[in-house]
């Protein structure tokens, strides 16, 4: 079931047993109290590597996108929501931060695909696909622009991995199990920002 209140969206990975790929499992919270100082070390780390990569003006809106998307996925893996007060703000501020550094459509028309493509995957099966993930995928639209097809593919390719491992260990019982999406899409997200446009470039030279 989709959740439409306003203090957030759930985040959900496909049934397993479905079309679409794994389904999601409540997360224990004892299991991921680690979770919040590693994501301030990794949001950091990040943050270091943007200022490395990028111009400044790049390197600011990068940085709090990482920091955005480490906070989406502890509290996903966490409590399995994304928060609507973390990451409408930062779609928001993220959209304008872009279209002022590079004045396009890009950004705006990548959002709107990115969250549209996902808001339909909700509505053909919303048992697989909350509605914290439609915002999420507009965020990194806004965020990598056209990028974020580099985005969805590493997260549907990684997120492949833990839904083989349970299938595994747990036979047809795993088809009923799952883990949160979000830190697929955020791990697609940081591959997109620093390679994104290069992997773009090579497929499409293939």
């Amino acid at each position: 079931m989709l959740d439409m209140s306003p203090l957030g969206g759930r985040s959900h990975v496909p049934r397993l047993g479905d079309p679409a790929g794994v389904a999601t499992a409540p997360v224990e919270r004892a299991r991921v109290r680690h979770l919040r100082p590693a994501g301030v070390v990794v949001a950091a780390a990040l943050a270091a590597a943007c200022f490395l990569a990028f111009d400044l003006a790049e390197a600011l809106i990068s940085a709090f996108g990482c920091a955005v998307l480490v906070a989406v996925s502890v509290t996903d893996l966490e409590r399995r929501i994304i928060p609507n007060r973390i990451v409408l703000p930062a779609t928001a501020l993220v959209l304008v931060a872009q279209t002022i550094r590079d004045p396009s459509v890009e950004w705006v028309l990548a959002a709107l695909a990115a969250g549209g493509a996902l808001f339909v995957a909700a509505l053909v099966y919303p048992a697989g696909m909350g509605m914290g993930d439609v915002k999420l995928a507009a965020f990194l639209g806004a965020l990598l622009g056209w990028d974020v097809i580099v985005a969805f593919f590493v997260a549907m390719v990684a997120s492949l991995v833990p839904a083989l491992v349970i299938l595994a260990r747990h036979g047809r019982a795993g088809r009923k199990m799952g883990i949160p999406f979000a830190p697929f899409l955020a791990l697609g997200g940081v591959v997109a920002l620093f390679a994104g446009d290069a992997l773009l470039d090579w497929y499409l030279e293939l």
